[in-house]
Formats: C-alpha cells, sequence, structure tokens
C-alpha cells in the first residue's frame, strides 16, 4: 500500500481510500467464514461514514495486519475488525511490550513497544479472550505468537502473556515485558 501523502498523516488520499476498500471487500469475500450473515455494503457504508478509521485500518494494512470484520456489535452497530494475517504481523515483531519495559532495557533495546505501535495506529491489542475467538475463525500464529493485553496485576509485577498456536491447541504464556523476540509481535482489533 502507498504511504499517505496528505499533510495530516491520519488522512488518507482519495487514490489510497479506494485501494484500502477494494482490499477491504476482496478479503471479506475471501472469507466469509468469518462474518456470516454480514453484508459487506453496510460495513462500507459504516466506513464512509468514519473515514477516520480508514487510516487505522491502512495502518494495520501496512504493517502486514490483514484487517477483516469478525464480528457486529448489535447494540453500538459497530463492525469490529481483528488482524487476521496467518501469522503475526510482520511489521509488528521484535518489539517488548509497554514504554516502561522499553525504557527498563538497558541493552539491546527493541525499536518500540507493542501498547505504543498500537496506540499510534489507533487500534488496541487484542485480549486473551478475543484472541480465543480469532482463533475459533481459522488457524493462527502457528509458527509465531502475539502479544495480548495483559492484566493490570500480571504487568504490576513485571510480565506479560503472549498466545500462539500449537498442536491444535490455543497457549497462554508468560515473559518479561521487556524481552521481544523476532517471531512475536501483535494483533489488534478496530471498532467502526
Amino acid at each position: 500500500m502507498v504511504e499517505s501523502k496528505s499533510n495530516d498523516k491520519r488522512e488518507l488520499s482519495p487514490e489510497q481510500r479506494a485501494e484500502l476498500l477494494q482490499t477491504l471487500k476482496a478479503r471479506f469475500d475471501n472469507n466469509m467464514n468469518r462474518h456470516q450473515g454480514l453484508e459487506w455494503a453496510n460495513v462500507q457504508a459504516k466506513l464512509e461514514a468514519h473515514t477516520e478509521k480508514l487510516w487505522s485500518l491502512h495502518e494495520m494494512e501496512r504493517t502486514g495486519g490483514e484487517p477483516d470484520v469478525v464480528d457486529h456489535d448489535h447494540e453500538t452497530g459497530e463492525y469490529i475488525f481483528y488482524d487476521c494475517s496467518a501469522e503475526s504481523p510482520k511489521g509488528r515483531r521484535s518489539v517488548c511490550y509497554d514504554r516502561e519495559a522499553l525504557e527498563s532495557r538497558k541493552k539491546h533495546k527493541p525499536e518500540n513497544s507493542a501498547l505504543d505501535m498500537a496506540a499510534a495506529m489507533g487500534i488496541e491489542l487484542l485480549t486473551e479472550d478475543e484472541y480465543r475467538e480469532l482463533q475459533k475463525l481459522g488457524n493462527f500464529d502457528l509458527k509465531t505468537s502475539s502479544w495480548v493485553k495483559t492484566p493490570a496485576n500480571i504487568r504490576k509485577l513485571g510480565g506479560a502473556i503472549f498466545c500462539d498456536r500449537r498442536y491444535n491447541t490455543v497457549f497462554v504464556y508468560h515473559n518479561g515485558a521487556d524481552s521481544y523476540y523476532g517471531a512475536r509481535g501483535f494483533r489488534g482489533s478496530l471498532r467502526v
């Protein structure tokens, strides 16, 4: 996808919007099992009414997340997008959990943290429950792992949690929040 050339870096050009909508529609059509009973025309209308969310979806796409609709919140009317790439998004790997963890490293600091990147993209890290819901839609993270939103009591003690899928089972693990690996990134969600 093309980088934004607008003065406001959170706004896509008309060409970028059209390209992104085309990509999202194709993914939607090719993965109907993720959103049975939903129609693309309704999703597109919501996206066109909230164009500021397109920038976040563009960032999800640009970093390898392959965002797709996974649910519709009937109370709020929002469509929920998750990163649906087969493996943890390539453009979001080798990051520690959060800013505090990043700053605590004395040597070999990663370039960024999962929470900082997600905030800059306008998305949320998946929770453990959301990650498990995603895994019901396919087999994800068979070779990689993804940081998930860590409960405050675990983070307070210096830890963070991540998930993957091995042996046809979703596993939840812990690590120091300051750790980072080339095969660990994070998956995000966006409500539109």
